[in-house]
C-alpha cells in the first residue's frame, strides 16, 4: 500500500479534514481538560451527592428519635423523669446530690 492509495480512502479523507481535527481537538479539551469539565466536574458532584445522601439518612434518624422522644414526652411522667435527668429539676421537699465519680471528673495535671 503506498501513500496515494491511503489518501484516497474515505475514512482518512474525512479524518483528516480540519474541521474534524478541530472539533475532535476541542470535545477532549471540554470533557478531559476544561476547569468545567465533564470527567473531573462530575466525579466532584457525584462525590458530593453521595455525602449529602449519607448526611440525608443520619438527619432521618435523628428526626425519627427526637419524634419518638416528643411523642414519649407528652406523658407528664415522662416530661418530669426528663427535667429531674436533663436539668436538675426537684420537687420543694426535695433535696438533690449529684454523685461524680473521680474518673468522670477532669483533673488538670501539673508538668
Amino acid at each position: 500500500m503506498n501513500w496515494k492509495t491511503i489518501r484516497n480512502k474515505k475514512w482518512f479523507r474525512w479524518g483528516s479534514n480540519i474541521y474534524v481535527l478541530v472539533s475532535l481537538v476541542f470535545v477532549i479539551w471540554m470533557l478531559f481538560f476544561d476547569t468545567n469539565s465533564w470527567w473531573f466536574t462530575h466525579r466532584e458532584l457525584d462525590h458530593e451527592i453521595e455525602k449529602l445522601q449519607l448526611q440525608k439518612k443520619h438527619l432521618q434518624q435523628e428526626i425519627a428519635k427526637d419524634k419518638k422522644a416528643l411523642k414519649a414526652l407528652r406523658d407528664k411522667k415522662e416530661l418530669e423523669r426528663f427535667a429531674r435527668e436533663e436539668y436538675y429539676y426537684k420537687k420543694d421537699n426535695e433535696e438533690i446530690f449529684i454523685i461524680e465519680y473521680e474518673d468522670s471528673l477532669k483533673t488538670i495535671q501539673n508538668d
